[in-house]
């Protein structure tokens, strides 16, 4: 396993095909920083570029927090008007659509909180599995704050509008069995067991195909768009036929064997 730091606060990790990114701050739980939100940004970017990778699995460093949102100790120099507002806001929505434009499967491993830009974060993500004691919620309206649309939008695209504005108008921290009902996590398990889960989900995915996980990413995000598919974009759909992944896939059903895809 190989790992390196852009910025100490946010950790890239490498296991074969598989690469966590923590968000490292523990004596905060986790809290972003503008430098966090900018190193995370670059960290997805570069990975995103990486075709032998096969799943990003995001956490918080420790298993007390994801993280609680937004450093608000940082606003007094960083965010505290409108004109530094749009500056930090340009960083976090530029990480925010690094997230979201990912083609590789992205998997949120949390423990404990995830709140406010935790949340934000978490909703980029295609997975998210928690543990049993983990809180989640968006309490911005306690701040005067306000999400805005890029932060808002995966949010919003994840569990829609009504589920959204309940989270934001009532800013109630809510735990993970009403998250799951509310669509927000796909997974929860024990706590001592989210760190195993993952592994294991993760490991799940980069068995399979690695470019028909990339296609199924990207449908189904294109599904969310009503706008009727191209010719071509329908055409996509058959594309996995001349692959040899398709083939190793074939012949190893056939021959009762497990598949070793190579991405091609």
């Amino acid at each position: 396993m190989s790992e390196s730091a852009r910025d100490a606060t946010v950790i890239t990790s490498r296991d074969g095909a598989i690469a966590t990114l923590t968000l490292n701050r523990p004596h905060k739980l986790n809290a972003l920083t503008l430098s966090m939100w900018k190193a995370l940004g670059d960290a997805i970017t570069e990975l995103s570029a990486d075709d032998q990778l096969r799943c990003v699995v995001l956490r918080g460093a420790g298993e007390r927090a994801f993280s609680p949102g937004n450093d608000i100790g940082e606003f007094a120099h960083e965010r505290a008007n409108s004109t530094q507002a749009r500056a930090y806001g340009a960083v976090m929505h530029r990480t925010l659509r690094a997230l979201t434009d990912c083609p590789i499967p992205l998997v949120a491993q949390i423990h404990g909180i995830c709140v406010g830009g935790g949340l934000e974060i978490a909703a980029t993500c295609d997975l998210r599995i928690c543990g049993a004691s983990s809180r989640f919620g968006a309490p911005v309206k306690n701040l005067g704050l306000v999400m805005a649309h890029a932060e808002m939008a995966a949010l919003v695209r994840l569990v829609g509008t009504a589920v959204g504005l309940e989270i934001l108008l009532e800013g109630r921290i809510f735990d993970a069995a009403e998250a799951q009902a509310k669509g927000l996590v796909t997974r929860v398990v024990a706590d001592a067991d989210v760190a195993s889960e993952v592994t294991a989900t993760a490991a799940r995915i980069a068995e399979g195909a690695p470019l028909v996980a990339r296609w199924h990413k990207r449908f189904a995000r294109r599904l969310a768009d009503s706008t009727p598919l191209s010719a071509a974009e329908a055409d996509e759909g058959f594309a996995c036929f001349d692959t040899d992944d398709f083939r190793i896939g074939y012949a190893a059903f056939l021959a009762k064997r497990k598949p070793e895809f190579t991405g091609k």
